[in-house]
């Protein structure tokens, strides 16, 4: 009996987790249990080559709203290439709508809901011989023409589960994904966590000795699958210490949380990390009052923003922030206010995101009485609502483009934040900017990273600013560029003044200087400093609020880069 596990990630750095749980939990069959993991970027055909050439006799799916379309298109073609072969499907995109999910593709079995304990019971019937799935719980079936369902499976105790990463070399280049509870305490209407009533947790004794194993392999990140990671505080807390008290000076650990929740006990535990060591994922969806009511979220956007705040003031740890455009009496006004509220915390990422109706979400079940209208097929995403138009969530798709190329990329940090000044609000920018591209054409091509400088630049210039305006903003786009990358040759309207070559050379013979500015490249000769770093020549100071004029030079150290914000560091050198 060969059993192949099969998934299908969104990016080759990822792992499925809800696979490895199961090839884990079924370990008493493991020599008949195979995994294969591919990318949606992978061909179907390539695929679907794959799958049959290892001649399985059951092929599983773990099905998400970012894969489903390929796995019913590779399913059906298993089917009938190898007619014989048992399918199986789990995962959130088939749990809540199973008897659907079989009149539509070729599978035999969908696992609901928790996974483990359905299918070692599955598998162990299969290998034995005694397989009845009328008895299984979980699980809804073909037989013949007909579909049947048995009851729902009881949640299982995290602490039956064992940790899946015994072979961690399987992993180089790869995010792992980590879990110490399941449920949420929240009822967010959009989310499928609302659904699963209550929190489990993992001991925290269980936790500290996998928590160790990844601190011992050295792994570059962990992110914990945790739906509200600070559910429970002593439990997040007792994490925390443990991962600051053990840092191994390399792992970053990912966590969503809930901000508005945390403590001062808690906030002053994070001051103490390391920089780097946690990243923080915060959904706040709206700052609407009645959008926050209407969704069930228990949110204090003002608490929120305290804490997000004061975490800020640490910079010891990157903060993503996101928003949900689609949301019931969100109109556009309303998700300008939001954009605005949450632009002005200034996190690291700002996600963007359209609201996708998954199945067995509130807002699926109640999208008419909302007037929600959204795609019949995966992603499910919403098209427009009772208060926002196609129209103008086309425009807001422009305006997550400009933040994701020139915000959250960090390529233009410095540049925006001058340029924002010329306009009413930071969306306004944001909007105007999404408005050039569309009547440049630009959205129709790929752009080089020295293009969207160019780009950003001759925008600023065709608005009312003034002469001094635009030498300011050359500045900081010098300076964005220089801090985001090792680079010689620069735009045409950017060109550095012929004496620039001999001056830059005059500072890193200038030792005294060195020593005295950066101590840590003291021992560097000139002939070093001047592979490793590049120092640029500015009119205006760029670190000044008001961006006076000042003949300014600064040490880009291409060597080393801020871990939170990747760029890389300089240093002020008159």
């Amino acid at each position: 009996m060969k059993i192949l596990l099969t998934a299908l990630n969104a990016k080759y750095i990822h792992s499925s987790l809800a696979l490895y749980c199961l090839k884990t939990y079924a370990k008493e069959f493991q020599e008949h249990i195979f995994l294969s993991e591919y990318t949606i970027n992978h061909k179907e055909d390539f695929i679907l080559q794959e799958i049959c050439r290892q001649e399985p006799d059951v092929v599983c799916f773990s099905c998400y709203i970012w894969n489903i379309a390929m796995i019913s298109n590779i399913v059906d073609n298993i089917k009938k290439i190898l007619p014989h072969v048992t399918i199986i499907l789990g995962g959130p995109e088939v749990s809540y709508c199973a008897k659907e999910v079989l009149t539509q593709i070729s599978a035999d079995i969908v696992i609901r809901g928790e996974g483990e304990a359905t299918f070692y019971e599955i598998v162990k019937g299969l290998i034995t011989n005694t397989l009845k799935l009328q008895s299984i719980h979980g699980i809804t079936y073909r037989k013949g023409n007909d579909i049947f369902s048995t009851q729902n499976r009881a949640p299982i105790d995290l602490n039956d589960l064992d940790f899946v990463y015994d072979n961690i070399e399987a992993f180089q280049n790869r995010i792992l994904y980590y879990e110490t509870q399941r449920g949420c305490p929240y009822c967010c209407q959009y989310c499928l966590s609302s659904i699963e009533k209550g929190v489990r947790f993992l001991s925290l004794e269980r936790v500290e000795k996998d928590l160790q194993f990844f601190l011992d392999n050295n792994v570059p990140q962990v992110k914990f699958v945790d739906r509200t990671f600070n559910a429970n505080e002593n439990h997040a807390n007792h994490i925390w210490n443990y991962l600051i008290e053990h840092d191994n000076g390399v792992t970053n650990f990912h966590m969503e949380i809930t901000a508005d929740i945390l403590s001062e006990k808690s906030l002053l535990l994070l001051k103490k990390a390391r920089k780097g060591l946690f990243q923080f994922e915060i959904g706040v969806q709206s700052t609407n009052p009645h959008t926050i009511k209407a969704i069930q979220r228990n949110t204090s956007f003002e608490k929120l923003k305290t804490v997000v705040k004061r975490i800020k003031q640490y910079g010891n740890i990157h903060q993503h922030l996101d928003l949900i455009a689609g949301l019931p009496y969100e109109d556009y006004h309303s998700f300008r206010h939001s954009f605005n509220d949450v632009y002005d915390l200034q996190p690291e990422q700002f996600q963007l995101g359209f609201l996708k109706l998954l199945k067995g979400s509130g807002l699926r079940e109640y999208a008419e009485q909302y007037g929600i209208v959204y795609r019949k097929n995966a992603v499910y995403e919403v098209l427009y609502t009772k208060e926002l138009s196609y129209a103008e969530i086309c425009r807001l798709k422009q305006v997550e483009e400009m933040v994701e190329t020139y915000y959250n990329s960090g390529k233009a940090y410095y540049t925006i934040a001058c340029a924002i000044h010329y306009f009413e609000t930071p969306f306004d920018f944001y909007e105007a900017l999404g408005d050039y591209f569309l009547k440049k054409d630009y959205y129709a091509v790929q752009h080089s990273k020295m293009e969207l400088y160019s780009i950003l630049y001759y925008f600023m210039i065709e608005t009312e600013c003034t002469a001094e305006y635009q030498e300011i903003l050359k500045d900081c786009l010098k300076f964005d560029i220089f801090i985001n990358d090792y680079v010689k040759t620069l735009p045409d309207w950017l060109e550095e003044a012929p004496d620039e070559k001999q001056k830059r050379w005059n500072y890193f013979n200038h030792t005294a200087l060195i020593q005295q500015k950066i101590p840590h490249l003291a021992e560097q000769t000139p002939k070093q400093l001047s592979k490793r770093c590049y120092i640029g020549f500015f009119h205006y100071d760029i670190f000044s609020e008001n961006k006076c004029k000042k003949e300014t030079v600064i040490l880009f150290d291409y060597g080393k880069r801020d871990i939170i914000t990747a760029k890389y560091m300089c240093y002020q050198l008159v």
